[in-house]
């Protein structure tokens, strides 16, 4: 079963074999939460999401296929397999009679798209305004792609980001993405 009855981007892809390989791809669809909890009851987070939630500002933490970025002091963007979701939900239903917060399903909201090669963090700099190749692997941010579109930007490895993003943004963010692929394999 898959979220969203027409993903944007589905059938796309991006691979490029000179100057070197770049891959630019919509990733499966997962669930998606922002969470919003007192940074004491993260250890109590981190036992119903069976991740345990990073506590510095632009950490991401992994588990399985789960994956936690902190994006501020007490917000994190999280995502999960899409057959977990029941269980996160139920899980977070019954924690908030011992720790009120904020968990909110923003699933169909956003669209993943996965850039990995020796050139990624060239082909985001051309649309983010700070130095990308600047993050360190297991890194994430909440940042504006374009001056337009504001995206979560996650660098997995040296080689390797994702972006999630909005639905209604994402065609024009990959357009971005074709545009200045075309240019790096072209050597403009």
């Amino acid at each position: 079963m898959t979220m969203h009855p027409h993903h944007p981007l589905s059938g796309e892809g991006i691979t490029l074999h000179k100057p070197f390989p770049l891959t630019v791809r919509p990733l499966a669809d997962k669930a998606r939460f922002s969470l919003r909890i007192d940074p004491d009851q993260r250890i109590a987070a981190s036992t119903v999401l069976g991740l345990n939630l990073p506590g510095n500002i632009g950490d991401v933490a992994y588990a399985g296929e789960k994956t936690a970025v902190c994006l501020g002091p007490d917000e994190w963007y999280v995502t999960v397999p899409v057959a977990d979701q029941a269980e996160i939900e139920g899980g977070f239903a019954a924690l908030y009679a011992q720790q009120p917060h904020s968990l909110v399903d923003v699933s169909h909201r956003e669209v993943s798209i996965g850039i990995e090669g020796r050139d990624a963090a060239l082909v985001l700099q051309s649309a983010i305004a700070f130095d990308v190749d600047a993050m360190a692997p297991g890194s994430g941010c909440r940042t504006i792609f374009d001056g337009k579109a504001q995206i979560i930007l996650l660098r997995d490895a040296k080689d390797r980001f994702q972006i999630d993003v909005w639905h209604s943004f994402s065609e024009h963010v990959w357009h971005f993405l074709q545009v200045v692929a075309r240019e790096i394999e072209l050597d403009i």
